[in-house]
């Protein structure tokens, strides 16, 4: 049970964000607070303008707030795609990162999203992981990143970083588990029918 403080996560949007990425972690997350908002979370995406953002796809997602009109976060989620690797020249938008991390008390990312991190300086002396094409970058962007090329997920305390795309569900399904319990995560899990069984 919530102790009545209404805690938030804010997932970030750009251009070109890959669409799993977001909408992914998006499904997990956005049932468990919609589905028990007596856990005491809610869920909001951002992005900088607000403006309707276009993925990597063709997909075109309308973010709930722009930064400057965003209530503050305790946790974000930097989602990964095609448009991170502007983002590493962006430094507004690192910026940005840095003081949206610096707010919160959980950073966390999914593929790429991690490269932006590490530009950003937030993953130094970390265990990390991203999708494994970017591995090699990751570790160039953060050469004192202790790089995981297995892992699917890796919790460090205040910081969560996923592999590629698909990962991301497997990383929200923890964040259920460590933001509130396992059950809860095993609730959310059954209730979006996540049960993986590729058929190739």
């Amino acid at each position: 049970m919530s102790d009545g403080t209404r805690r938030r996560i804010a997932l970030i949007l750009f251009p070109n964000v890959g669409e799993l990425d977001a909408i992914g972690p998006w499904e997990v997350l956005s049932h468990w607070t919609s589905r028990y908002p007596e856990d005491g979370w809610d869920l909001h995406s951002v992005s900088r303008d607000g403006a309707p953002t276009p993925c990597a796809k063709g997909l075109t997602i309308v973010p709930q707030y722009a930064r400057d009109a965003a209530p503050t976060a305790d946790v974000i989620l930097h989602p990964g795609g095609q448009g991170t690797r502007p983002l590493l020249a962006d430094e507004d938008h690192l910026d940005w990162v840095r003081r949206l991390s610096k707010e919160a008390t959980l950073t966390t990312s999914v593929c790429t999203g991690a490269l932006v991190l590490a530009k950003a300086g937030l993953l130094r002396g970390r265990p990390v992981t991203t999708h494994r094409t970017s591995l090699d970058l990751l570790a160039e962007l953060e050469p004192t990143a202790r790089v995981d090329r297995e892992a699917r997920f890796i919790d460090d305390g205040d910081l969560v970083t996923s592999a590629g795309v698909s990962a991301g569900i497997d990383m929200a399904l923890h964040l259920v588990a460590k933001l509130h319990t396992v059950e809860r995560a095993r609730q959310v899990r059954y209730g979006i029918q996540y049960d993986p069984e590729p058929p190739v």
